[in-house]
């Protein structure tokens, strides 16, 4: 089983932004990937993007560019 790390995790509202975060993340090669809503987290969609947390300033300044609104940013283990 893998172990644990500390992880920045992004919510949304809809699935629809979680899949807008996955394809400007690909087309901007921002690191990352989509993956389920940690148990620890509520949230509206039932995905997420998880990046290291040295990434968030990149991430968050990405969004911003393309209008991606989160729900939240939490830093949790994954």
């Amino acid at each position: 089983m893998k172990k644990k790390e500390l992880k920045l995790v992004v919510t949304f509202h809809t699935t629809a932004d979680a899949m807008a975060m996955e394809k400007v993340c690909k087309e901007k090669s921002v690191p990352g990937r989509i993956i389920p809503v940690p148990r620890a987290i509520s949230a509206g969609c039932g995905l997420s993007w998880c990046a290291e947390i040295s990434d968030r300033e990149e991430i968050v300044a990405m969004m911003k560019t393309a209008g991606i609104e989160e729900e939240e940013i939490h830093e949790c283990m994954v």
